[in-house]
């Protein structure tokens, strides 16, 4: 298997069990090196990781915001202000200019991993 150039050299750690993250929800979680995700279960048993931080207030609430799509594209709405963020790209919905990072989300085993640098 050949790899993917943007995946090179990354850290993989073990954020939890997959069955951790409902479908439709988030859990959040710690990198080594200190940095918040949000692990994010769609009802499509899709997974995709976020910066936790949510950029319009700077709280670490991302988490627990509300999974659902914008025209089929998945996103999380913000607890705080409610702005929806696409899950794909980290780009707010309700604002171009305005991202929060995105992290690659790996399934081994039945246990989600998100890749750190």
């Amino acid at each position: 298997m050949t790899a993917v150039p943007e995946l090179a050299g990354l850290t993989w750690v073990r954020v939890c069990e997959v069955d951790a993250v409902l479908r439709g929800g988030g859990v959040a979680a710690l990198l080594a090196d200190g940095t918040q995700v949000a692990v994010f279960r769609t009802q499509h048993d899709e997974f995709f990781a976020l910066s936790n931080r949510d950029p319009f207030s700077g709280a670490a609430v991302l988490s627990r915001g509300i999974v659902g799509d914008v025209g089929g594209v998945p996103v999380v709405a913000s607890p705080v202000y409610k702005q929806q963020f696409d899950l794909t790209s980290g780009v707010c919905v309700e604002d171009g200019g305005v991202r929060v990072r995105t992290f690659p989300v790996r399934v081994a085993d039945g246990v989600v991993h998100v890749g750190s640098p």
